[in-house]
């Protein structure tokens, strides 16, 4: 059964109200009535332009609202029924939007200063949005935090106690703020470029999410300092899930999924070398199946989609799925993308971004 952050079909439709279905093409309205669940994926179209799509579980584009520049990771309010596509790192722009298409987007821009990293995520009553950041002349992590009441306001910024944040997420209770410190340095007079691969100190942190005071953090063994902390996800137990990206030898066979809790140590997730190698020492995204207790980590580079079980950490399956992206929580297992267009069992003329992100019912 679902769980408390999935939607149905007519959840979506009530929600988004007769306007909107009256707007949407023939094509598009027969795939919001065949589905049982809607996603949002950022996606390149077929004439280069960007965009984030409304997505069926089968991968039938609903409705699609144009982005200025490429989009990485999202983050969904089941309270507001507002979504955020990130601009890819070191991208300055996020904007906001309603998938209902209720309200007009809109586009905020970094600090001076600062850079995005393609994540974030909302307080669990949507009023508060928290975003992964870059004080790129000090080279140091932020959180930076945007009033949602305000049209998005910053109005502060936490230390994120490690370099080069990535992926973030809150608590359930909304007291901490989970972070995947990559350990990276970036500049944007730099592009995408990687500064400090000999002197990485990758780390995960957990913040008091009221204060910015550090609460417990986590840095790596010694042995994996080259191992970057990318991606994380919770799951029904309060278990903390990470990713990560290895930027060492790439004949190495470094442990690339882990788990732990606050008060824990980390804990690595013993996958077939095989496996590992199939990986090719990247996971690009990671998801968390609440109902079923399942983990999802997929890797692009090597073309892989793992499924892991949360409770035991033992390897479950293993398969192929050509340039696979995102990853999200579906009925069954997970739903999966990939930059060829792939969604599952549709095959469309879009690239999909590299996150996927199951909207909910308001």
């Amino acid at each position: 059964m679902w769980n408390s952050y999935a939607i149905d079909r007519r959840s979506f439709v009530r929600a988004a109200g007769l306007t909107f279905i009256a707007a949407l093409q023939p094509r598009a309205l027969m795939a919001l009535e065949r589905a049982d669940a809607v996603y949002a994926s950022g996606l390149r179209t077929a004439n280069g332009s960007y965009a984030i799509a409304t997505v069926s579980e089968r991968g039938e584009i609903i409705d699609q609202v144009a982005l200025p520049a490429r989009a990485h990771g999202m983050a969904f309010s089941p309270v507001t029924g507002k979504t955020v596509a990130f601009a890819r790192r070191p991208g300055t722009y996020a904007m906001i939007f309603d998938p209902r298409g209720k309200t007009e987007p809109i586009i905020i821009a970094a600090a001076e200063g600062r850079h995005f990293y393609g994540h974030g995520a909302f307080s669990p009553d949507g009023r508060l949005l928290y975003a992964s950041e870059n004080a790129f002349d000090a080279n140091r992590g932020l959180i930076g935090l945007y009033d949602a009441t305000r049209r998005f306001e910053r109005i502060g910024e936490f230390e994120t106690y490690g370099v080069g944040p990535h992926d973030m997420t809150v608590s359930d209770d909304g007291r901490m703020l989970i972070v995947a410190n990559g350990g990276i340095e970036t500049h944007p007079d730099f592009g995408r470029a990687k500064l400090n691969l000999s002197s990485m100190q990758p780390s995960l942190t957990l913040i008091d999410a009221a204060t910015g005071s550090l609460i417990e953090k986590r840095s790596l063994p010694s042995q994996w300092a080259q191992l970057s902390t990318r991606h994380v996800d919770v799951d029904n137990s309060g278990r903390i899930w990470f990713a990560c990206q290895y930027e060492g030898h790439r004949n190495d066979l470094p442990p690339l999924v882990g788990s732990f809790a606050k008060g824990e140590d980390l804990r690595f997730v013993d996958l077939p070398d095989e496996t590992t190698r199939r990986l090719a020492n990247y996971v690009g995204a990671i998801a968390i199946n609440r109902a079923e207790g399942l983990v999802g980590v997929t890797s692009p580079k090597g073309g892989a989609c793992v499924t892991i079980d949360a409770k035991s950490g033992h390897m479950l399956r293993e398969e192929f799925i050509q340039d696979a992206a995102g990853i999200a929580a579906a009925k069954a297992g997970f739903a999966v993308s990939s930059y060829e267009g792939g969604f599952l069992s549709t095959q469309s003329d879009v690239a999909w971004d590299q996150h996927i992100v199951r909207i909910a019912a308001v």
